[in-house]
């Protein structure tokens, strides 16, 4: 099948396929799914539900999962545990050549234990700085330094794409300033943009096309625009495709998390992330509003999309 997928990217229910599951993923507007903690069990078994995936007669899904390590890892009995990113952070500040040599070590890791049971791309790496004050942030990032960051950024990132995985550095322009869970509320982030460039944002200026997708934060900086930047033209296509010169995927952050209410209900949401330079909208925990948004949403992929999507899969 030649036809392009579309640009949501959906959960499923369980460990395997049900009837509604097959109904909503074998929708024209679906191209991706991702995958959460309750649909592990084995790896033989998710493995299994992977290839269920891709057998449905339907162009290519991408098959994502949020797998930083710490607190974020979603499968875990029978994969490898891995630390906080903040402990390669710590490494760094005693010996920067093992802490370079361990990111990759982490990221290839990583990459194979997804990559063998039919996993496209990893939500990592976390590109946040870590000020301090941000909880929901906290020791999944990985130093202060923005230099640091981007140094372990690119070493995970490269340790990923030797063993098949695509990456996304998350969450742009910046959360870890930011207080507040954008899971919960919306985070307000005051400083200038000059500001923000130069410290929180220059890890997506230095990294350039060792990423291959980027999440924007569910944050406003009112400095630089009222809309959170996920949702926001100035701060996708001014700033991060034109100023930073950024070419991969643009992904939105989770739709029904409480700070994307600002855009509205689930579709005005949607339509306002793709207007404002997302490819694709991530619909989680919520299948309702998913079939509420692939019953409304109208959609044209631009002509780079395709390009950007198949960068994604890289084993076909």
């Amino acid at each position: 099948m030649n036809a392009a997928p579309g640009p949501v990217i959906v959960d499923v229910a369980g460990t395997e396929l049900t009837v509604d599951d097959i109904a909503r993923l074998s929708h024209p507007m679906v191209g991706g799914v991702i995958l959460f903690t309750r649909n592990y069990d084995s790896r033989p078994q998710l493995a299994a539900l992977c290839r269920q995936i891709r057998g449905l007669r339907r162009p290519p899904l991408l098959i994502c999962v949020d797998h930083e390590g710490g607190r974020v890892q979603r499968f875990r009995d029978g994969f490898t545990q891995i630390p906080p990113m903040r402990e390669l952070g710590e490494l760094w500040d005693r010996d920067v050549l093992a802490a370079c040599k361990r990111a990759t070590e982490i990221g290839q890791t990583i990459g194979e234990e997804l990559r063998e049971v039919g996993v496209d791309l990893s939500f990592t790496p976390v590109l946040d700085l870590d000020h301090g004050p941000s909880g929901v942030i906290g020791d999944r990032a990985l130093h202060r330094d923005p230099r640091v960051v981007t140094l372990l950024a690119k070493s995970l990132t490269h340790g990923l794409l030797l063993a098949g995985v695509a990456n996304c550095g998350k969450h742009f322009p910046g959360h870890g300033f930011a207080r507040a869970d954008s899971h919960v509320e919306v985070p307000i982030d005051a400083r200038d943009l000059a500001t923000i460039l130069a410290d929180d944002a220059a890890p997506y200026a230095w990294l350039g096309d060792a990423l291959l997708s980027v999440m924007p934060a569910h944050v406003i900086y009112p400095k630089v625009d009222p809309l959170p930047a996920g949702f926001s033209k100035r701060w996708l296509q001014t700033i991060l495709r034109r100023r930073l010169g950024f070419r991969g995927m643009i992904f939105s952050d989770d739709l029904t998390m409480e700070a994307a209410a600002v855009a509205g209900g689930i579709v005005e949401r949607a339509q306002a992330a793709l207007a404002a330079g997302c490819d694709m909208v991530l619909v989680c925990n919520q299948p309702v509003m998913a079939d509420q948004l692939l019953g409304a949403l109208q959609w044209k992929p631009d002509r780079h999309f395709a390009e950007r999507f198949a960068r994604l899969r890289p084993h076909g």
